[in-house]
């Protein structure tokens, strides 16, 4: 029995798809290359390859003399996905966190009319305040 798991392990591994680790993107020469780092922090780099991939992303320290430094960084990337479709997604990066945009990204589904029905409603309606009444002492 043991003999068929591990049999079964390495015809698993053998007939695996390993296109993704080696292939013709494997060794794809850098065509262009800048980076530039100044002794205040900020950066600025771009390369690009021979297959089409492309970056290219810039930053600086934001409120460098405060207690809570931050980096600001602004960039993007373009290359081809394997089925071939162009994917090109730029992005900031700041103290409010990462925010990419690409058409290749996810969108979030409109709001069902219902609900916004149902939030105009609430925020027109806002319940009642309610009056504090003394408690009543004994004694």
């Amino acid at each position: 029995m043991k003999f068929l798991v591990v049999l079964a392990v390495a015809v698993a591994c053998a007939s695996a798809d390993v296109r993704h680790v080696v292939g013709e993107d494997y060794n794809a020469p850098v065509v262009k290359s800048s980076y530039d780092i100044s002794p205040e922090g900020a950066f600025q780099y771009a390369y690009e390859t021979g297959n089409g991939i492309y970056a290219q992303a810039s930053g600086s320290v934001k409120n460098q003399n405060s207690e809570y430094p931050s980096l600001e960084i602004a960039g993007a990337y373009k290359y081809t996905a394997p089925d071939g479709t162009p994917v090109e997604l730029s992005y900031t990066a700041d103290e409010n966190g990462y925010k990419p945009q690409g058409s290749h990204l996810p969108v979030a589904p409109a709001i069902p009319e219902y609900i916004a029905r149902s939030l105009a409603y609430i925020a027109a309606h806002p319940p009642p305040v309610e009056k504090s009444v003394p408690k009543p002492a004994y004694g």
